[in-house]
Parts: C-alpha cells; structure tokens; sequence
C-alpha cells in the first residue's frame, strides 16, 4: 500500500460496525490529543517498527496493526520496576535498564511510554530516557504522559485504547508508588536529544508530550 493510501485509511471512515472496538466496561474513558499526532508521524514510515513499554493490551496490538500494519514489540517495564521493588533491589534498577534493550540504535520509529516516568527515580528516569534516545530512529517520535495531579497512588495506570481520540484508564495494584510531579523543565532535560513536537494538558489530570528527534 503506497504512503498516500495509508494517509487517507487514517482520514476515513472504516465499516467496521460499532465506531469503537470492544473494550473492559467500568473504566472511565478520556480523550487523547497526542496519539493522532503520534499514529500520523509513524505511519510515514515505511514499514513502521513501534516499541511499548507498557503491558500487553490486546486492543491497542489490533489498534495499531490495523492503523499501521507496523511491527510492535511489547516490554512491560512496569512489571520490572515491580520485581525490583519486590525483591528491594530498586537502587539497582538504573543499571537494568542500561542493559535492558538489545535492539539495535534508531531502531523505532516510534516509543510509548505512557506514564512510566511518574514511577521512576530520577536516576532510573535519567537512565531510560537515555536508552530510549538511543533506540529511536532520526525522525521518530516518543509520547509520554505526566501526571499533573498531587498523588502518590500506588496503582499503576493500563492505557486501552478506544479510538485516536479517546483512552480508557484501567488501574491496577502497584508496589511502586507514583513519584512526586517532574516540573516541566525536568522533563524537557530529560530528552536533549529531542524536541518536543507538542504538548497537551488535559482534564485527566495528564500532560501528554510528543517529543521528535531531529532527522
């Protein structure tokens, strides 16, 4: 399929019956700006590789294997950053994730993130940011949120995706607490590898960044 046909399947219509896919009832559902902006970046590429390092959804897998038809590689570093609290070696959680990924740099076109720095350390975030700089391609994109509300929950947050436009929020237990709210100029120290393409704030209480780096 050439580049204009994949462009025009995002812009139109599909009959596929219910707009929206099958998704857990229950959880509320908020809109997304970034993710659009995410899926129209990657789909330029040609065939797209995404990586995402929340847990496996099924529906989001589908979401974007149709939007796409992009190879995904799933890393669940939630589940890590568990295993670490769990067995109280979280002081050597930096030095795992500078092992963590084999792939090769300017893998990926494009990495979600969803909100796995609200959970991270400065040092273990430093770390990540580091790698995934590395890992992604000139051009590529990352989308990462950040919570802008005062909460130390200890749930972590599943990111289902309905449509471009909306984002159901599942939580589930976590035995890392979400960290203290990195103030905007941290996060852009974060990534000086990357430019930030655009930012939202949304009534969910999240910042979404979609940052890009330079071709």
């Amino acid at each position: 399929m050439s580049l204009l046909d994949r462009l025009a399947t995002l812009k139109a219509p599909r009959d596929v019956g219910p707009q929206r896919p099958a998704v857990p009832t229950g959880d509320p559902v908020f809109s997304t700006k970034a993710l659009r902006k995410f899926v129209a970046s990657v789909v330029r590429r040609e065939p797209p590789v995404l990586l995402d390092l929340g847990p496996v959804v099924g529906t989001n897998v589908s979401f974007f294997g149709e939007q796409l038809g992009c190879k995904i590689f799933v890393e669940d570093l939630f589940a890590d950053l568990d295993r670490h609290v769990r067995s109280d070696s979280l002081d050597a959680f930096p030095e795992f994730l500078q092992k963590r990924f084999t792939k090769r740099p300017g893998e990926f076109h494009g990495v979600l993130c969803w909100d796995l720095f609200d959970h991270l350390d400065r040092r273990s975030a430093q770390v990540l940011a580091g790698e995934l700089m590395r890992l992604l391609a000139p051009d590529g994109v990352l989308l990462a949120f950040f919570s802008t509300a005062p909460t130390r929950d200890a749930r972590y947050t599943k990111f289902i995706i309905v449509d471009d436009s909306n984002i159901q929020h599942r939580s589930y237990p976590a035995a890392r607490t979400r960290q203290a709210n990195m103030p905007n100029r941290d996060i852009l120290r974060l990534f000086p590898g990357l430019r930030v393409s655009d930012s939202f704030l949304l009534q969910s209480n999240l910042r979404e960044i979609l940052f890009r780096k330079p071709a």
